[in-house]
């Protein structure tokens, strides 16, 4: 697997490791494990010249001097560096969520599909450019751009949901990307208007359901005019 740097910056000093690119990244998601992430048990200050940390700066940076907890650290908080393979696999996997999406949920302007072809074409034709956030976060930014070249709209649905007190913790990350309003209720409890598209209602009320064991209350409102 490819060898990549990891890095931080702790009280003014920059701090690095060579680590498992894979593996890393399953460490910085929670997942991973850090022995078969760190190469060798070494913390730089600049891996290229070979300057390795004084123990008294790690001490000061990071409370121990143990290498393996230290590179935790700079993985979880600092940044992984990846590789120019990784990004384009990354990017091309970030388009074909994209196109997914939209092939379930986007329609011309007599209500028909288009073709995972043309919806390709479209998004070169709009020179749109993916950034971090996940797909569903750029599909109200990329159905803009795309509306410059085709007609072509997402059927969306409002929905009122009334969240338990002792679930919001764990429904708030699937809401956000979808949440139009918010208001917290005296007894706790989360109401939200969501705005998702048609054909990604099934997969969502599934994770939250999941959640909630079913105690959620919801309403679907009537568009905005």
């Amino acid at each position: 697997m490819p060898k990549v740097t990891a890095r931080a910056k702790v009280k003014g000093k920059h701090y690095e490791v060579e680590v498992d690119l894979d593996e890393a990244l399953k460490v910085k998601a929670g997942k991973g494990d850090i022995t078969q992430a760190l190469e060798f048990p070494r913390i730089f200050t600049d891996m290229k010249k070979g300057n390795v940390a004084k123990e008294a700066d790690l001490i000061d940076a990071f409370g121990t001097k143990d290498a393996y907890q230290i590179a935790t650290k700079i993985i979880v908080s600092g940044e992984v560096q990846k590789t120019q393979d990784f990004r384009d696999a990354e990017k091309e996997a970030k388009i074909k969520r994209v196109v997914d999406l939209l092939l379930r949920n986007a329609v011309d302007q007599n209500g028909r599909p288009y073709t995972e072809e043309r919806i390709k074409r479209a998004i070169e034709e709009a020179h749109y450019n993916f950034d971090y956030r996940i797909p569903e976060q750029q599909l109200p930014d990329l159905l803009a751009a795309l509306q410059t070249v085709i007609p072509i709209r997402v059927e969306t649905r409002r929905i009122k949901l009334v969240i338990p007190a002792q679930y919001t913790g764990q429904a708030y990350g699937i809401l956000k990307d979808y949440k139009e309003s918010e208001d917290w209720l005296a007894n706790g409890s989360l109401q939200v208007i969501i705005n998702i598209p048609l054909g990604m209602q099934l997969d969502f009320y599934d994770k939250l359901n999941s959640i909630t064991h079913g105690a959620v209350q919801s309403e679907e409102l009537k568009e905005k005019k």
